[in-house]
């Protein structure tokens, strides 16, 4: 039989079905575990493993799972609709008859597999092309098989079939050797072999596992031996909280050995897509989402969430701090318990303090927000100091407006800037002013209701006051 081993290899990864047990409107293999989409760490790992080609078989929310697709990969993954899902041996036909190019060694394997490492997929397709055969596939034993294709093998030890488990005998059932679903066959052979496909079983379904008996008839099928843990499909929501946690504990692993400063490695939440340098600490149930990007000897404490945060080079995030699409500048401080909203971008040695909150805006080297405030579209220059209390009213019920504090401005407690405002440079805003037009360079801004102080009034007023309470 000729060799395939200078041939290419492609993948065709199963992801057209509901998803039932997940009891969700999303589609199953959009479920996702540290920040990824179930198809996408398998997409991932196929081009990982160095396949040519990715085919994704999409049905059920086609719409939503190619465009996660195409965010993720753009044009690296191609799609193939499977109209109606008639089981996994019709899903691999449209795959296949889409595309009549496929040649060399095609990978056949599930798109709710999160864990599947790329080393498997390259030693498969590595073993399979050695022994020149036209089928390899991955097997694991597990202690309660249910639900498992059951690997039926002949006397002398070569895999011979695949009986999917409702359609296994008493005897069938008690065989612990499982199918993962995890294949490597040569295109020539599955083309051919698809077309002999019968749904004579307990599904009415085109099953895949048939075309393994036939390889089998054919010639050796070659097998290696997986680890179901990370072999697993995804199926209900329970074994995505199993997996999510596997993948959690893996990646604060993995930062650990880096250099990563690590509290709790079991009270640790870091998507797949960020980066934390060597010498970075993260506290104890610190959430870092979508792509954060943490450097050396920045420090983010107990219980923040962070969701695509830039963390400069040692500044530190204080406890319960939440942030989102913002950049905290080096050796800056956030928090406890603030909140910068979306383009919040804090320069060096800046400060936001607790309870403050910031949204489109810039803060410059040095500037301080210390308390209490909210600061939504502002451009604050360096050494700005602002006062607990200070609101900048940025929005009048139809449009957002700017508030700038140039250099070196001070603001005093209880402040209120009715946008659009400029304070230029070195003026001084004095505690429970309203700001209503432009502060000129060095001035002092002031406006407050005249004080009146009623002498010996405070007691006339109590004994009134307690005339009214009701006995």
């Amino acid at each position: 039989m000729h060799s395939d081993t200078t041939q290419p290899w492609n993948a065709i990864v199963l992801a057209a079905g509901e998803g039932k047990r997940m009891k969700s409107p999303r589609p199953k293999v959009l479920h996702e575990i540290a920040g990824r989409a179930l198809v996408s760490w398998v997409v991932r790992s196929v081009i990982e493993a160095g396949a040519d080609r990715c085919l994704v078989v999409v049905g059920h929310g086609r719409d939503d799972v190619e465009r996660e697709l195409v965010k993720q990969f753009g044009e690296r993954v191609e799609t193939v609709l499977q109209k109606v899902q008639r089981g996994t041996g019709d899903a691999v036909r449209c795959a296949i008859e889409a595309h009549e190019d496929l040649e060399g060694r095609l990978v056949v394997l599930y798109g709710d597999c999160p864990m599947l490492p790329s080393s498997l997929l390259r030693e498969l397709i590595d073993r399979t092309t050695k022994a020149d055969a036209d089928c390899g596939l991955v097997t694991a034993t597990l202690a309660d098989p249910s639900g498992y294709g059951r690997i039926i093998r002949n006397d002398a030890g070569l895999v011979q079939r695949i009986v999917e488990h409702r359609d296994c005998t008493p005897a069938e059932r008690a065989i612990e050797e499982v199918n993962p679903g995890l294949y490597a066959f040569r295109a020539r052979f599955l083309r051919a072999a698809i077309r002999r496909l019968s749904t004579d079983n307990a599904q009415g379904e085109l099953y895949l596992t048939d075309a393994v008996g036939l390889a089998a008839d054919a010639g050796e099928v070659v097998d290696l031996e997986g680890d179901m843990a990370k072999l697993t499909g995804i199926n209900d929501q329970r074994e995505l909280a199993l997996a999510a946690t596997a993948r959690r504990r893996e990646i604060a692993e993995q930062l650990a050995k880096a250099g990563v400063g690590i509290v709790d490695l079991d009270a640790i939440y870091v998507d797949a897509d960020c980066e934390i340098e060597a010498g970075a600490t993260l506290g104890p149930n610190v959430h870092l989402r979508g792509r954060c990007i943490v450097h050396t000897g920045a420090h983010i404490d107990a219980g923040c969430v962070l969701t695509n945060v830039v963390v400069q080079k040692n500044a530190k995030v204080l406890p319960y701090t939440v942030a989102t699409d913002s950049t905290i500048g080096e050796e800056a401080q956030v928090g406890p318990f603030s909140h910068l909203r979306p383009q919040s971008t804090l320069g060096p040695r800046s400060k936001v303090g607790n309870f403050s909150e910031t949204k489109k805006t810039s803060l410059g080297e040095g500037s301080k927000v210390n308390h209490l405030s909210y600061v939504g579209d502002g451009v604050i220059g360096r050494g700005v100091n602002i006062g607990a209390g200070t609101i900048f009213c940025n929005y009048d019920g139809e449009q957002k407006h700017t508030t700038t504090l140039e250099d070196e401005v001070f603001v005093g407690s209880d402040s209120q800037f009715v946008a659009p405002v400029t304070v230029k440079k070195g003026a001084y805003v004095a505690s429970g002013t309203t700001v209503t037009q432009d502060v000129p360079e060095g001035a002092l801004a002031i406006s407050r209701p005249r004080q009146e102080n009623k002498e010996r009034y405070a007691a006339r007023l109590r004994a009134r006051l307690r005339k009214k309470k009701k006995p």
